[in-house]
């Protein structure tokens, strides 16, 4: 009997998490061999299970909640994107053996955004709430798309202006806290802030969009979040971060297997399951 190759995500909590049945999914739709897994795994726990799951021939890793920080840490190689992210939510064995890390969440929001919901990014005006990790992860891919814009805004300034420093290239960057966003519309507004996890709204002031502006919360649930509800009020583009999951599920996929998986069945039957 062929063994199967062994991939796994890691995470605490993981019993949430939708990645195995969209790991099999994109296995099937592809014709590859393959089994996947949730492992709780703690912080604490995470350099021995992820040695452990190697030394028993597992081939690749996602990370989520709270391991992606650690997983930057833990492996051999990064790449520019997990070093501009400094974080990792993809890890690949090599041949040599090696471990590399790589961060596929940004690719997967713009994939998302651009593809599916034919967003364009290109000269537009963006304002992301939040600087932490899940807004590092994002910047590279979105900068790479030559908005006009960026500004980021936190409930702590200073967390926003030092991260606007160090991406600040070739796109200008504002970082400012949430009262002192400019006094403009945003073509769009993306919810990169964990308030959607304890079902609360980022404190925003009035007259941030119009009914063209895109509202994007990176954070994904059964039931709209308080930042989608927030938005429908003022556009009828408001969208959660189901997509962008899936779109960096299989940018993974890709990484470990060389062959890209169609999104769009997945995406249509996950989102049918929360009607």
């Amino acid at each position: 009997m062929t063994k199967l190759d062994r991939y796994a995500v890691f995470g605490d909590p993981i019993n949430h998490s939708k990645s195995p049945f969209i790991h099999h999914h994109f296995a099937e739709q592809t014709g590859q061999k393959l089994h996947y897994s949730a492992q709780q795994v703690s912080a604490e726990q995470f350099n021995t299970q992820l040695n452990d799951f190697f030394k028993q021939g597992g081939k690749g890793i996602n990370c989520t909640v709270p391991l992606k920080e650690i997983a930057c840490q833990a492996v051999d190689h990064l790449t520019h994107r997990a070093q501009h992210a400094k974080a990792v939510n993809t890890i690949i064995q090599q041949t040599d053996g090696s471990l590399l890390g790589d961060n596929t969440d940004g690719v997967g929001l713009v994939l998302d955004l651009t593809q599916n919901h034919q967003v364009s990014l290109r000269a537009g005006n963006i304002l992301i709430l939040g600087a932490g990790g899940a807004t590092r992860g994002i910047l590279a891919p979105l900068l790479a798309q030559t908005p006009q814009q960026i500004v980021i805004a936190n409930r702590t300034p200073s967390k926003a202006q030092q991260l606007a420093l160090e991406f600040a290239h070739t796109v200008p960057i504002i970082g400012c806290g949430f009262s002192e966003i400019p006094g403009q519309k945003f073509d769009l507004i993306l919810n990169a802030t964990s308030a959607s996890l304890s079902n609360q709204l980022p404190p925003l002031p009035d007259g941030l969009l119009n009914s063209q502006t895109t509202c994007y919360d990176l954070a994904y649930s059964n039931k709209a979040t308080p930042f989608v509800l927030w938005s429908q009020q003022f556009t009828d583009k408001s969208l959660d971060g189901l997509g962008m999951l899936i779109e960096q599920a299989a940018e993974a996929f890709y990484l470990w297997r060389g062959i890209r998986p169609v999104t769009r069945p997945i995406i249509e039957a996950l989102a049918n399951d929360r009607l």
